[in-house]
């Protein structure tokens, strides 16, 4: 590979770096994506509903959320979302068998709103937290 190239793909990677370091920093209510589906800190909050349950996590001003299927094991769409006040929701939407999440946002000292869906069922806090 000649200079000019190794340059270039340099210079790619080091804007790809940029923009996502400006995207993180500009939008405080970014998620963390844990494979295991679980979440960091205590559970200080338990909203059941028909088809499912969400449990929503706090630790270090962090608020973490999982919607948790009553009947694992069909796929079905299923989401979680919780938004810091003043922000955007972080939302996790899809087919899923077991659960949706875990998304977690900045919330500092600010209350939060947490929504959960499995199928037809669906839970909404309203603002929690404060």
């Amino acid at each position: 590979m000649d200079s000019g190239a190794i340059r270039r793909r340099l210079a790619m990677g080091a804007a790809v770096l940029a923009g996502s370091l400006g995207l993180a920093l500009a939008v405080p209510g970014t998620a963390f994506a844990s494979a295991d589906g679980s979440c960091a800190g205590r559970e200080v909050r338990t909203l059941p509903f028909s088809t499912g349950t969400v449990h929503v996590f706090k630790h270090d001003g962090y608020v973490c959320a999982v919607t948790v299927a009553r009947n694992p094991g069909v796929k079905r769409v299923m989401s979680v979302s919780v938004q810091a006040r003043g922000n955007r929701p972080v939302v996790d939407k899809g087919s899923y068998k077991h659960h949706a999440g875990p998304v977690t946002v900045h919330a500092g000292q600010r209350c939060v709103w947490v929504k959960g869906v499995v199928g037809r069922g669906s839970v909404s806090s309203g603002w929690i937290l404060c």
